[in-house]
C-alpha cells in the first residue's frame, strides 16, 4: 500500500477576505457567495495524487477577526504550510500582514507561506497593484504570490498544487 502523507495547511488573513469561499471551492468544486463568518477555526479535508504521491490535506480556516487571534496560537502546531491571503480590493486587508505571518510562523519559522491575492474576478476594483504585493511577500519572505478568484476558479487548483509541491519537497518526502 502507498504511504499516505497527511500535510496541514493553513488559511489566514483579515475577515472578509475570502478564506472560507477558498476552501470551498477548493474542496466542493463550488462557489458560495453566502459563506458565515468563521468563528475560531473550522476544518476542511481533501484527498489528492500529486507526483504520484497521495495526499491527505487538512485545511485549517482561521476566522480572522481580531478577537478570534487568541486562539489561533495552539491551532499552528504541526502546520506545514500556509496560504496568507489578502483582498485585492481593499488594500488595508495588508495593514496586518505581519500579525499573521508571526501566527503562522510561532512554530515553524521557515512555514512556506504562499501569498495569495483574492477576488481576482473584480477586476475593475482592484487596489492593490502587483509591485506593491511583490514587495510584501518578499518583506515576510513569502515564497510565491499568486493572484486567485473563488469566483471563477481562477488559479485556485494551481495554488493548492503549488503549496503541496513546496511542502512536499522541503519535507524531502
Amino acid at each position: 500500500m502507498p504511504k499516505k502523507f497527511i500535510l496541514k495547511i493553513l488559511t489566514a488573513g483579515e475577515g472578509g477576505v475570502g478564506k472560507t469561499t477558498l476552501l470551498h471551492r477548493y474542496v466542493e468544486g463550488k462557489f458560495s457567495a453566502d459563506t458565515k463568518m468563521t468563528i475560531g477555526v473550522e476544518f476542511f479535508l481533501k484527498e489528492i495524487e500529486l507526483d504520484g504521491k497521495q495526499c491527505t490535506l487538512q485545511l485549517w480556516d482561521f476566522g480572522g477577526q481580531e478577537r478570534f487571534r487568541f486562539l489561533l496560537e495552539s491551532y499552528v502546531l504541526g502546520a506545514k504550510g500556509a496560504l496568507l491571503m489578502f483582498d485585492l480590493t481593499r488594500p488595508m486587508t495588508l495593514e496586518n500582514l505581519q500579525q499573521w505571518v508571526d501566527i503562522c510562523r510561532r512554530a515553524d519559522p521557515s512555514l512556506p507561506i504562499l501569498f495569495l491575492g483574492t477576488k481576482l474576478d473584480l477586476e475593475n476594483d482592484i487596489m492593490v497593484d502587483d509591485d506593491y504585493a511583490a514587495q510584501f511577500k518578499e518583506r515576510y519572505k513569502l515564497f510565491e504570490y499568486m493572484k486567485i478568484s473563488s469566483k471563477s476558479g481562477e488559479n485556485v487548483k494551481e495554488a493548492f498544487e503549488l503549496l503541496t509541491k513546496q511542502i512536499l519537497e522541503r519535507q524531502n518526502f
